[in-house]
């Protein structure tokens, strides 16, 4: 990482490699840690065989950092240069496409093997194979090594050899499966550090929101710590309270793989708050796997139905997303909700599911739109895991019967925050005069909902009928 103290020159611990030693390239994406990391135990291994190095590598890809709002790259940001402490100065940051950047680094190291975790997002797999053919056409390979997940998506199957479509059937053959034990560090690395092209603050280090997690290996280890100590036993009662700290609020540090699921599966006690809490990473495990199956189900409804689906647009449609966003529907927990995103860079699951399902069946508005907005601000914003979450709250996604599930703000709230302290936290003028009134009639706007589902479910009939 070049630019003043950012700069990776070869401090204590970035030993550079001999002529005799062979440098391999570990090539960090998803994966900003060097506990548990099956790519960089191959890259040692092989390094280590000569006597040679390690060159870690982090390339600023001009098409993600598009596509990721300023929230997560303020966060990948911190998590880089935590990293940069963890391979001892040596991590080089260099920008551009990678299929031009990595053929480049490997060749000024004098590389035959690049390393990386597999990429299973379909942008992922594109770039992956595009390098690759870039390497291979220069005597190089890229050897993939393990995934982000406990078990790499693709691989847990029903017995007809067919993915799952269906969460729970999938959970179970999930746990059934199974997955080894985190590994530790490898002792005696010896990094070679190749200096940068570009800097942490080209990638941006200014949030949209003023209050994210604090990245890197130490934070991600506290909050691990903090939520063993108490929080996991109860978490299968506490997980649905957004007015209280139930949450282990580990998602920021698994997106970016500051920890790895591995590690927090390994650590959970025997109890039912702690195997509610394996559930919910194996829903992180069952989206990433549709997501491979079906790259398209990514920003294409899952369920055909989704595609009679009528949304509204327009003016009117614009104010009221508009509305949304803000925090400013006139029920107080679906702005409370609005808030916290903004303010914080993450909601509360629970809240997640309140605030889609308002948007697709009280305002009648698309759900990608509002997947967009969540990407643009979550510091945990995953493909796999927030489209899908939101196909889940408009009824066309992996759920059976979904669209039926209209989510009512008010039963929500007394039911979740029954004290209003959540919503007291984020919008403290609900209770005063100040506040508006609710921008819609949620028992009419409910039943308009299941109206417009029995239009395209019609529709999809009279799409099939033989001709």
């Amino acid at each position: 990482m070049s630019g003043g103290a950012d700069r990776a020159p070869a401090g204590a611990g970035a030993v550079r490699t001999t002529r005799s030693g062979h440098t391999a390239v570990l090539w960090f994406r998803r994966d900003l840690r060097t506990a548990d990391h099956p790519a960089l135990l191959a890259a040692v291994a092989e390094a280590s065989a000569t006597g040679g190095s390690v060159a870690p590598l982090f390339v600023v890809d001009g098409a993600l950092m598009a596509s990721s709002g300023a929230n997560r790259r303020s966060f990948l940001a911190g998590s880089l240069r935590d990293l940069h402490t963890q391979v001892e100065g040596s991590l080089a940051l260099r920008a551009g496409r990678p299929e031009e950047v990595v053929p480049a680094f490997a060749a000024e190291m004098g590389a035959r093997t690049v390393f990386a975790t597999g990429d299973t997002a379909p942008y992922g797999r594109r770039r992956d194979a595009r390098v690759a053919s870039a390497l291979g056409a220069s005597g190089a390979e890229l050897a993939l090594v393990g995934s982000p997940y406990a078990v790499s998506p693709g691989r847990v199957r029903a017995g007809t050899g067919d993915p799952y479509r269906v969460f729970t059937p999938f959970r179970r053959a999930w746990e059934a499966e199974g997955w080894p034990g985190p590994s530790a560090p490898p002792t005696g690395v010896r990094w070679r550090s190749a200096g940068s092209d570009t800097t942490v603050e080209a990638i941006g280090t200014t949030a949209a929101s003023p209050l994210l997690p604090v990245p890197g290996l130490g934070a991600a280890e506290a909050a691990l710590e903090a939520f063993l100590a108490g929080p996991v036993d109860r978490y299968g009662d506490e997980r649905d309270r957004p007015d209280h700290e139930g949450t282990s609020r580990l998602s920021p540090y698994l997106r970016f793989g500051t920890l790895h699921p591995r590690q927090i599966l390994a650590r959970l006690p025997v109890g039912p708050g702690a195997a509610v809490f394996r559930s919910e990473l194996g829903w992180r495990e069952f989206y990433a796997d549709v997501l491979w199956h079906h790259p398209r189900s990514a920003w294409e409804p899952f369920q055909p139905i989704g595609s009679h689906l009528r949304w509204d647009t327009g003016a009117r449609a614009d104010e009221r997303f508009a509305a949304w966003a803000a925090g400013c529907t006139g029920f107080p927990l679906v702005d409370a909700g609005m808030r916290q995103l903004r303010s914080e860079g993450w909601m509360h699951n629970r809240v997640r599911m309140l605030t889609a399902s308002f948007l697709v069946k009280d305002l009648h508005l698309d759900w990608r739109r509002g997947a967009r907005l969540f990407l643009d601000l979550l510091v945990d914003g995953d493909l796999a895991s927030n489209n899908h979450g939101w196909q889940w709250a408009a009824g066309t996604g992996t759920d059976a019967a979904p669209f039926h599930r209209v989510f009512n703000p008010t039963l929500q709230a007394e039911r979740f925050d029954p004290d209003g302290a959540y919503v007291r936290r984020y919008v403290p003028e609900a209770e005063g005069f100040g506040y508006p009134a609710p921008i819609v009639d949620h028992a009419a706007e409910r039943a308009e909902a299941l109206r417009r589902w029995e239009e395209a479910r019609l529709a999809l009939a009279l799409e099939r009928e033989p001709r």
